[in-house]
């Protein structure tokens, strides 16, 4: 699969983390990740009721479980499977990132 992210737009990205020095806390949750053994999920088995949202992006780094399983730990009230984009899904495909925050945001009001 083709990533579809323009040079200019990537090097604008970058340099938003460089030149106010916030890569290091950008990436905290990569290396928490990987300190708890590279768990997506929570493994205290408790519930979290807030109203939650999944983009599941093909070309996405790490595979999501099933929506059964995520249902099990999150209010899932809002699961979409993208035909298209991966892990930098706001640079990839932003019209579909943007019209999927819209329908979720719908489902709270």
């Amino acid at each position: 699969m083709k990533v579809r992210i323009q040079k200019d737009s990537l090097l604008t990205n970058i340099m938003v983390y460089l030149v106010t020095k916030t890569f290091n806390t950008a990436s905290w949750i990569y290396y928490g990740r990987r300190e708890e053994g590279g768990r997506l999920l929570s493994t205290d088995n408790r519930r979290v009721e807030v109203p939650t949202a999944a983009a599941l992006f093909p070309a996405e780094l790490l595979a999501w479980p099933p929506r059964s399983y995520v249902e099990r730990l999150y209010n899932i009230s809002h699961w979409s499977e993208m035909p298209r984009g991966g892990h930098f899904a706001a640079l990839e495909e932003p019209e579909l990132l943007i019209d999927d925050i819209r329908a979720f945001a719908r489902t709270l009001r």
